[in-house]
């Protein structure tokens, strides 16, 4: 998966990219032409590096253009990118120069980070490391506040600086956690997306934020 990610996938399957961004289109003017308003957002996953946003970016618009064309319908389409890797948080500032949306995938982001995969450790060290005090929490269930979230922090602020117009979201299971709300609130996050049985106590802690604060959406 990390050899693979995003546009390099394209690159190894030549056509792939393409047919997502154009199924998407199509559905997308379908829903037009029956009286309805999709919002399509089109971000790709796992890029790090603006290279790689700039390609991801070339191939999207081409092939936006092309469904235009056959569509007769034209589609307001911010392109942005998934925040998964650290070097994505360290070059947000470049990466924003050729995006309108970032999401922070905080899953993947805090697997990089720590180095290590949820699905291979939680069963085997997890449990001693909270017996021992090494986690209060798991980072996969609320963000690590001092690692994962500096790198958010980062990425927001150096963002905004580049593009001030930046959407920035997260996607994952930090976005119905509390805790993770409250942090995204703060370091300045538009909205937060979870899994639907999450939604509830995600608006719940999002209205909280906005009553002692500004406010942030939830998806």
């Amino acid at each position: 998966m990390l050899g693979l990610r995003g546009v390099r996938l394209d690159l190894v399957i030549p056509g792939l990219f393409g047919m997502q961004v154009r199924a998407i289109a199509h559905a997308a003017a379908q829903l037009t032409k029956a009286g309805k308003d999709p919002r399509p957002e089109i971000e790709t996953p796992l890029v790090a590096a603006v290279q790689e946003m700039e390609v991801a970016r070339t191939l999207t618009e081409d092939v936006l253009r092309e469904a235009e064309q056959e569509t007769g319908i034209h589609l307001r389409t911010p392109i942005g990118t998934m925040i998964e890797v650290p070097r994505a948080a360290l070059t947000a500032a470049a990466i924003a120069g050729r995006a309108k949306l970032f999401s922070f995938g905080t899953n993947d982001l805090t697997q990089m980070t720590w180095g290590f995969s949820r699905d291979d450790v939680e069963a085997a060290f997890f449990g001693k490391y909270l017996q021992l005090g090494i986690f209060g929490v798991s980072p996969f269930e609320t963000i690590d506040a001092d690692g994962v979230g500096q790198l958010v922090t980062m990425a927001v602020k150096a963002g905004r600086e580049a593009r001030p117009d930046l959407v920035i979201g997260v996607c994952g299971e930090h976005g119905g956690d509390p805790a993770s709300v409250r942090f995204f609130h703060e370091a300045g996050l538009d909205y937060v997306s979870c899994s639907p049985f999450r939604v509830p106590i995600a608006r719940l802690e999002a209205g909280r934020a906005a009553v002692a604060g500004a406010g942030s959406d939830t998806r």
